[in-house]
Formats: structure tokens, C-alpha cells, sequence
């Protein structure tokens, strides 16, 4: 059996909606309520409160399509998973869809023991938190209920099988030498996955005209494969002079065919969010009004509050703006280039997955 981001969706809208749901770990206050999702994988908004705090009130959050995706990969039926684990630590509301999760009848919560292995002996002491899928003995809707099956099992704390992921360095004596190294490097390294993930998906990729200089390996970044000299050779701008001139110093931007913009994209590591924004804003007003456009701040996972706060503000509200988490740009570039993802294999709503919505659904009321 295959679990889906859908499948999870359906279930925990299924959970009685005016109902607020615990955390599993009894020490912790807080609590989670289902108000709605904006389509059959995600994401899902959610309201959360401690009750002890603040007296009682209430803070919305997002449930991402992709975190959501993540956790449905990682299940197979009767096998607990750690979220933690599986979320490598990222997003901050990973609790809250693991709360909500457990409180749907084929999910239970376990303790499974920890295989502890030190020199040539093993020893089972008690592990932490897992969530397991059992399918096939569902449990009463809304209501947390301990697995004892899963309780009885043991985890190795060393995977079957070691993964290797692919990295992207760039060596400080390749960057000049006044620029804030910390800072810089990692801008570039995101805008190379970008380009590196575009070239797998069959896209052409722009970047932003003060990029192309830099040093990357033997090659600058402007002379690599996949990407675009010159803004007026796409066929896509050619009637719009003013917004080719905007474009120029915007981060990223993949070009499909010679006539799509699958994605226009504000990497953002030290400027700000508003000045993504603002660049997008101004190329969207005096660019073509293609409706298939991403509109993205590519930004780190621990500024996800900060992306979708702006993102919502009025001014803002027409490109729909979607959330690429480093983390997420991280996986999708792993994934590029470890199972070779073509245009071929995927289309761009596999992009989707990837990338959250910034908009709430009291922006778009």
C-alpha cells in the first residue's frame, strides 16, 4: 500500500472540525485545531493555542504540501517513524501535523525500543516518539490511541542503507575577498542548485546580471550549462522592453520552450524579504501576464514566518507568492541529481510539492 499527501489531507479533515487536539507528549499544553486546506494535497491551515498562556488565544499556521509529501514518502504500513527524524528537524509545525495525524483512526503513536549497539554488543533501551500506519485496525476518529504493537518493536539506530548526497561547495579563495564571504557563498549556492535543477527539469535559467561574474570552479557562473546570456533573447520578452530591464537583477528565473516562466525567483539570504518582493512586484507589473508563473522567495527554512507575514501585506497580495525552503531546495537538487528527474519524467506540478503558498486563506477572503 502507498500513502499519499492526499490520503493524510482527507484524513485529518476528516477530524471533527470544531475540536481542539493535543499534543502526544502529555508535558506539552499546546493544542491544534483544523480549520481548512486549500486543495487535496495541502496545504493544510491550521489554528494552535496553549491554553495556559496569553489567555487562550489563538495563532494560525501552515501545514506545508511539502512537509506533508515528505512524511506520506516516508511510510510504509506497520513501520513507526520518528518525524523528527524524517523532517531532518525542519519546519516548525512539523508537532502540529504530527498531533493532528495521530488523532486520525489508521495512525497510533509508539514508543519502540532503541537498539543501542557499542562495540560488538547490542542492548534495547526505550526510544522516543514514533507515529506508525497500521491501515488494516483503525481506531475511533479524533481520539489518541497508543499502539502497543508498535510499542513491542525495536529501532536500530543505524540505517539499512547509507545516503550521500551530492553538495555544492565554493571555495572562499573563489569569491573576492571584501565580500562577507558567510553570507555571499551561500546565495550562490542556492542560485546553483536552482540552475543545476533547472537544467534537469529542461529549463533555461537567468541569472541576475551582478551573479554571472563570480567564480565557480574552472568556469564563471554565467558561462555555465543551462544558462541565459542575454534577457533579449527570450522570445517571451520581446514586447516588453520596460520589464526586461526590471528583470535584469532579479536572482533567478526559468524560461521553458522559449515562450513559459515556469518560475521567477528571489533568493533571499541577507536583503530582506521586502526587496524580493518589491523586484517581483515591479517585473509582474511590467511584464506579460502569463498565468502559469511562480512567483518565489527562496529563503531559509528558520524564515518561513517572516516570508509568508510579507508576502500577505496588500501590496504584495497579487503574486501569490509560494515559500522554496533551502531545505527543500536542498532535497529537489539531491534528487536531480542522484535520480537523474527529467522534464520527461515529472511535470511542474511536481514543482508544487516543493514549494508552499505563502497566502492565508484570510488573505484570499
Amino acid at each position: 500500500m502507498k500513502l499519499t499527501a492526499s490520503n493524510i489531507v482527507k484524513a485529518i479533515l476528516n477530524l471533527p472540525r470544531d475540536q481542539w487536539f493535543e499534543y502526544i507528549n502529555e508535558k506539552t499544553r499546546s493544542q491544534v485545531k483544523v480549520k481548512s486546506a486549500a486543495g487535496p494535497e495541502g496545504p493544510i491551515y491550521v489554528e494552535r493555542r496553549n491554553p495556559t498562556k496569553n489567555s487562550g488565544a489563538a495563532s494560525t499556521a501552515t501545514l506545508s504540501s511539502a512537509m506533508i509529501w515528505r512524511i506520506a514518502n516516508a511510510y510504509s504500513p506497520n513501520v513507526p517513524i520518528n518525524f523528527d527524524r524524517v523532517l531532518a528537524g525542519s519546519y516548525n509545525t512539523r508537532s502540529l501535523l504530527e498531533a493532528l495525524l495521530a488523532h486520525t483512526p489508521e495512525f497510533y503513536w509508539c514508543i519502540p525500543g532503541r537498539i543501542e549497539l557499542i562495540n560488538n554488543s547490542s542492548e534495547i533501551k526505550r526510544g522516543h516518539k514514533h507515529i506508525v500506519w497500521m491501515p488494516g485496525s483503525p481506531h475511533q476518529n479524533g481520539v489518541l490511541t497508543e499502539s502497543k504493537t508498535g510499542s513491542d518493536q525495536a529501532i536500530s539506530e543505524i540505517p539499512t542503507q547509507t545516503i550521500i548526497y551530492d553538495s555544492l561547495a565554493i571555495t572562499e579563495k573563489l569569491l573576492p575577498s571584501e565580500m562577507n564571504i558567510d553570507v555571499k557563498r551561500r546565495h550562490l549556492q542556492i542560485q546553483i542548485a536552482l540552475i543545476e535543477i533547472g537544467l534537469q527539469l529542461g529549463f533555461r535559467t537567468w541569472i541576475a546580471h551582478n551573479d554571472k561574474g563570480f567564480q565557480y570552479g574552472e568556469r564563471k557562473v554565467g558561462e555555465l550549462e543551462g544558462v541565459i546570456a542575454r534577457l533579449s533573447d527570450e522570445r517571451v520578452l520581446a514586447s516588453y522592453e520596460e520589464a526586461r530591464v526590471a528583470a535584469n537583477l532579479i536572482d533567478c528565473i526559468w524560461f521553458k520552450n522559449g515562450k513559459l516562466m515556469p518560475a521567477v525567483m528571489e533568493v533571499e539570504q541577507s536583503t530582506g524579504v521586502t526587496s524580493g518582493l518589491t523586484r517581483m512586484k515591479k517585473f509582474q507589473d511590467l511584464g506579460p501576464r502569463l498565468a502559469d508563473i511562480r512567483w518565489v522567495i527562496v529563503a531559509a527554512d528558520e524564515d518561513r514566518e517572516e516570508v509568508i507575514r510579507k508576502a500577505n501585506t496588500l501590496q504584495f497580495q497579487s503574486l501569490n507568492t509560494r515559500y522554496f525552503s533551502y531545505s527543500a531546495v536542498e532535497e529537489l537538487y539531491s534528487l536531480c541529481k542522484r535520480r537523474k528527474i527529467s522534464n520527461k519524467a515529472v511535470n511542474e506540478e511536481f514543482l508544487d510539492c516543493f514549494m508552499e503558498p505563502c497566502l492565508t486563506e484570510f488573505s484570499l477572503n
